[in-house]
């Protein structure tokens, strides 16, 4: 029995001594007797410190900048050369082995010029901050600021291009934006065949996003062998300037030509700018000088035909044409022409302006031909309104390409269905259309149009119309963004003309697409759909803030939690509402309250509902907003100082 108690003993002992050894083991292997644990704990600390990391790694030579190291590395140095470059490139890939060896000659350099690489696509803050488009980008960064390469890729041009910079003697050239004030602004654009002015204002980050492309598009047309001039106006210190033409938001672009303004709706990019001004730098209207052109526009053509027939050039009347097609040239195509077969073909004289649609939208109830005699003393004004008044037949086929710069006048009565003029269909085609024009004869004060159903199959689902069953369905778009819908029932003359009479008398009630109305929407911030829009939004009680958002939209799931604290500061205000709309699955049934962007903010005063304040101040952080709000409101029960 004691032997047995003396072996379990010994047993017990030795079992303790293997398990000591076996820590020490553990703690000499670890390093610091924390075990592996430590391991991975130092593994997510080296992560850590990647992923904040502003130190800049070097890699044959060329030095790798992120968004993180960039403003430290560039900080000093005289002259960097960076290449924007995307893993995808191919032309990237072909010139790496070279740039590596720009690299390593322009280390040799005295002094020694840094060569560096930034990836693009992964280093976004730097792609957006100069505006890198496409790879490879060369800049070179020089005191700070960046100058744009725009050489050749090849490493002699490149090298030579970079030398030529650090030289000590090299300055950059100078800008070919001309800087205009008060002093010199008439002086310069009156004169001006044509010139493009930017408004701007320093703090503005579009302003700043745009400038180098700007400059860059005025160096190019500078040296067009008739130069296009391109020039910016300070609106922040030449006020008088900017009220006089108008100047809202910056930046905003006009094209003056010989002092008459006009507005630019062109592109914001050097190369979108360089090519609309030389298209713009034209004339607006187009010659004509062959009859068969003439034959075809009336044949085969989709849009209204508009000729101006004149002598010569030097014509008055011409000029007066050319002067008035400035101003629309974006929106129809101008023609003229010298030609006397024409002249004689259309049965006219010079200075006669003629409008006249293809064949296919010809009708009894309207002239072929609409005619303008342009005398010298005719203003400009009234070609332009001549020609935006008769560009559209009675009833004309709307359609995705037109819908915007032919299609915006409203009322505007839509009939749907398979619209087709191609020689197969043109009979069923024409057969719907002419009970169409029975009716629009009656209704002048309407726009009157076809449109494919396939084009349109969004906007019929909106109308409740996707599923009729009716192979012909109709709707009115109003003035004020509401939507009407006829029953579906077999169309003829007679329905379309009951539906667009109880219209006219107000009989109608809108189609409002809507989600389904909230059983419960006692929150901070109220939820607001198609249905409880004018209920809540236009109670003349109550001030109501409204974000409209997208549920996809990044801004707006940014926002929310800002709003969702904005809401709660105010829940006790009786009379001001914090509310919010889904805008895409949901109708804002009135037209002052457009969205272009997600999120879009209005206050809606209890005092002037149709006319809501939208909020642009750019900051979208509780300050500013509740600022936004106090600002604006009309009945705080607290006073605003106290809030």
């Amino acid at each position: 029995m004691e032997l047995k108690k003396v072996s379990l003993l010994l047993l017990l002992l030795l079992t303790q001594l293997a398990l000591t050894a076996l820590a020490q083991d553990e703690t000499e292997s670890d390093g610091d007797g924390d075990g592996d644990d430590d391991d991975n704990d130092e593994e997510e600390d080296d992560d850590d410190e990647e992923d904040d990391d502003d130190s800049v790694k070097e890699e044959n030579g060329v030095w790798i900048l992120t968004d993180a190291n960039y403003d430290s590395f560039i900080a000093g140095k005289e002259v960097v050369l960076i290449e924007f470059h995307a893993p995808w490139c191919e032309q990237c890939k072909q010139f790496a082995a070279a740039y590596e060896k720009i690299a390593s000659e322009l280390k040799e350099h005295d002094p020694p010029i840094y060569v560096a690489k930034v990836d693009g696509p992964s280093q976004s803050g730097l792609g957006v901050r100069f505006d890198i488009g496409i790879y490879p980008t060369f800049k070179i960064i020089k005191n700070g600021e960046p100058i744009h390469y725009k050489g050749r890729v090849g490493k002699d041009d490149i090298l030579s291009k970079v030398k030529e910079v650090a030289s000590p003697d090299w300055v950059p050239p100078p800008e070919a934006t001309l800087v205009l004030t008060e002093d010199n602004f008439d002086d310069v654009v009156n004169k001006a065949d044509i010139i493009l002015v930017e408004f701007y204002a320093p703090w503005c980050g579009h302003c700043k996003k745009l400038a180098p492309q700007y400059e860059e598009a005025a160096q190019e047309l500078s040296k067009r062998p008739v130069p296009i001039l391109l020039a910016k106006v300070d609106a922040t210190t030449e006020t008088k300037l900017a009220n006089t033409y108008q100047v809202t938001g910056y930046p905003t672009l006009k094209i003056f030509r010989k002092g008459k303004p006009s507005e630019y709706n062109g592109p914001r990019d050097t190369y979108g700018i360089i090519e609309y001004m030389i298209e713009q730098s034209g004339p607006p209207s187009k010659q004509i000088q062959a009859l068969k052109q003439v034959q075809e526009f009336l044949k085969d053509g989709d849009d209204v035909i508009i000729i101006g027939i004149f002598n010569s050039e030097q014509d008055p009347a011409y000029n007066i044409y050319q002067d008035a097609g400035n101003s629309i040239r974006d929106d129809y195509r101008l023609h003229h022409t010298f030609s006397s077969e024409i002249q004689d073909f259309l049965k006219t004289s010079p200075g006669q302006l003629l409008m006249m649609q293809p064949e296919k939208f010809n009708s009894a109830y309207e002239p072929k031909v609409h005619t303008l005699t342009i005398k010298d003393s005719l203003p400009p004004s009234e070609v332009t309104d001549f020609i935006i008044n008769n560009a559209l037949p009675l009833v004309g086929h709307r359609k995705q390409s037109n819908d915007a710069k032919r299609y915006s006048k409203r009322p505007l009565v839509v009939v749907y269905y398979g619209v087709d003029f191609s020689f197969d269909y043109r009979v069923a085609t024409q057969y719907w259309r002419k009970k169409v024009l029975e009716v629009a004869k009656d209704f002048p004060e309407y726009t009157f149009a076809i449109a494919d159903e396939e084009d349109y199959s969004s906007e019929l689902h909106s109308l409740g119309l996707a599923d009729s069953g009716e192979e012909v369905n109709a709707a009115i778009l109003d003035v004020a963004g509401k939507k009407y819908a006829m029953e579906p029932e077999e169309f003829d003359s007679d329905t379309l003309r009951e539906f667009v009479m109880a219209f006219k008398k107000g009989k109608l009630k809108p189609i409002v697409k809507s989600q389904p109305v909230p059983k419960s929407n006692k929150g901070p911030v109220k939820v607001v759909v198609g249905k409880t829009f004018s209920e809540i939004v236009m109670d003349k009680k109550k001030d109501v803030l409204i974000e409209f958002y997208a549920p996809w939209c990044g801004h707006c799931k940014k926002l929310e939690p800002v709003y969702l604290e904005l809401g709660k500061k105010y829940k006790n205000e009786e009379n001001l509402i914090i509310a919010k709309m889904d805008a895409t699955a949901n109708d804002v049934p009135n037209d002052k309250y457009k969205t272009e962007g997600f999120p879009t903010i209005y206050f809606a005063p209890s005092s002037n509902k149709d006319n809501p304040i939208q909020y642009d101040k750019g900051d979208r952080d509780l300050e500013s907003l509740s600022k936004f709000v106090e600002e604006h409101a009309t009945k705080l029960s607290r006073r605003k100082d106290e809030l």
